[in-house]
């Protein structure tokens, strides 16, 4: 036998859930709208899925381990500054992918698909998969995106006032989980997830101060990103550069 005081209370219960429901299906648009968005994420998933498969093959193993070490911590980056996910993990993904080439095929890629090296990118051409892998990018995965290709074009030297998702892969290059070699990359890593740009200016200069102690040639356009977050920090007023651990 039904109780009637506790049947009434599952019905109120019911309802009251109910019209939580529906209040939260308000906020997102309704059903239609949670559909749709249900829709869109499992079609990013697909697209990552297979940008992953392709560049496996592609890209040596080291390569490849490193491209998706730098996918998720751009993704964890674009959580920290609010950017979107989705474009981070495909920026970070696909940073690397003209490093297929050698040298030389990346140069004869260029002269074939127009792609215009001044005379520095010859003089430097370890930098060269970055200015192609814009290009690349679209040809070889159908990314159309400015953002994502600005990023794909800036991680290796960046540029004076970078976007976010510039700085977020940029950044990501640098700190990712496969990386051992840097002085200061502790540090660096924890200051990632605090000021950005301090990170990134922290980065040029620590590059740009290895490059000049080892020799080494410096690109002018990495000269002017560090002058750009040297300038960036002053202003801020923050304190300069800590010594070494």
């Amino acid at each position: 036998m039904v109780c009637p005081n506790g049947f009434a209370t599952w019905s109120l219960m019911g309802k009251q859930r109910m019209e939580k429901k529906k209040e939260k299906e308000k906020e997102n648009g309704g059903s239609e709208g949670k559909e749709r968005k249900d829709r869109d994420l499992r079609n990013e998933a697909e697209e990552i899925r297979k940008i992953r498969e392709k560049l496996k093959k592609q890209l040596k193993p080291d390569r490849y381990e490193h491209s998706l070490s730098v996918s998720f911590t751009s993704v964890c980056l674009a959580m920290r500054y609010g950017y979107d996910l989705h474009k981070a993990e495909l920026a970070g993904l696909l940073h690397d992918c003209a490093k297929q080439f050698n040298k030389e095929e990346l140069i004869r890629a260029c002269r074939k698909d127009g792609v215009v090296l001044s005379q520095e990118m010859l003089d430097s051409p370890q930098v060269i998969h970055s200015i192609y892998g814009e290009f690349y990018a679209r040809k070889a995965y159908g990314i159309e995106d400015r953002e994502i290709l600005s990023a794909i074009h800036n991680h290796t030297l960046g540029k004076p006032a970078m976007g976010l998702l510039d700085e977020i892969v940029f950044t990501a290059d640098y700190i990712e989980v496969r990386r051992w070699k840097a002085q200061r990359l502790k540090e660096i890593r924890q200051l990632a997830f605090v000021d950005l740009q301090r990170a990134v200016y922290e980065i040029l200069h620590d590059t740009v101060t290895y490059l000049e102690g080892t020799g080494s040639y410096v690109c002018r356009d990495s000269l002017d990103s560090y002058r750009y977050y040297e300038n960036l920090v002053k202003k801020r007023g923050d304190t300069f550069v800590r010594p070494y651990n």
